[in-house]
């Protein structure tokens, strides 16, 4: 019997995005013929997912959610090709599922979503088979999660938006959906300033100095207008830092402190269709 290693396997899985086990069963049926595997996935019904691996597949659905506990949250991206596809029962029904299973079995990332076990198969194995059904190539696209003592979950009207966000202190489920909306209508990059990139930091600088330098500032004052520049962007673009959408006489921290001084937010996860 011919030899099948695990990079074949591998191999024959990225050209056709079949599962591993029935890229290794078609392998062994075809003494290691990559073609006449391909030709044997076809005829087990996964001819389509072969066909549509290099199709653009930027519809879809994003969805999150929390534990009972509220201490972990994880928000999935599964896209397909069409809009159509999208709001199909079928491929919402499975993508709260993958959900569910994410949650239930505090899947850490991407990797450990995809092998986690759902009705029998492992959650990839069950997109291949979608594929099959629907005719489009699909995907876990992104998966993002949050750890913390009180997670809040927000899911946008349509399902094309979706957001995490974690506070350091249980209690706050009312306050953390109301930052977790902040986070999808503003889109910030980082928590607070400190937290923002260096490379972000300095590109930012950079182009505060161009600006200047365009609009035809001493070249002793680019620094300074750049470093001003570089503090509305904070505003702008952290968290904490921004004016809160329900009241935009404070900041979402002043908003945080004022509901307990001792008050964190952790982290947050935002993931968006066409992003």
């Amino acid at each position: 019997m011919t030899q099948i290693t695990a990079a074949d396997v591998n191999k024959l899985r990225k050209m056709t995005g079949a599962g591993m086990m029935d890229c290794k069963k078609a392998l062994q049926e075809s003494e290691g013929d990559f073609e006449k595997a391909i030709d044997y996935l076809r005829k087990k019904g996964q001819k389509v997912a072969a066909k549509r691996a290099d199709k653009e597949a930027n519809e879809g659905i994003v969805l999150a959610g929390t534990t009972a506990d509220k201490a972990f949250g994880a928000v999935v991206m599964i896209n397909c090709e069409t809009d159509f596809v999208a709001k199909n029962e079928e491929f919402q029904s499975f993508a709260a599922k993958v959900l569910e299973v994410a949650l239930a079995q505090r899947c850490e990332n991407l990797e450990a979503l995809l092998a986690a076990d759902l009705n029998g198969r492992n959650v990839g194995d069950n997109i291949t088979d979608l594929v099959g059904k629907t005719g489009e190539r699909m995907s876990v696209s992104a998966y993002e999660v949050v750890d913390a003592a009180n997670v809040a979950a927000y899911n946008h009207q349509g399902n094309r938006l979706a957001t995490l966000v974690g506070l350091s202190k249980t209690g706050f489920d009312e306050l953390g959906h109301e930052i977790a909306m902040q986070v999808a209508a503003m889109a910030p990059i980082a928590v607070d300033k400190e937290d923002v990139p260096q490379e972000v930091i300095e590109r930012e600088i950079e182009i505060g100095k161009e600006q200047a330098r365009q609009e035809g500032k001493p070249e002793e004052m680019l620094e300074k207008i750049a470093m001003g520049k570089l503090n509305k962007f904070y505003k702008e673009s952290t968290l904490l830092n921004q004016e809160y959408i329900r009241d935009s006489k404070m900041t979402v921290g002043q908003h945080v402190q004022s509901k307990d001084k001792a008050l964190q937010v952790s982290g947050f996860k935002r993931l968006m269709l066409g992003e």
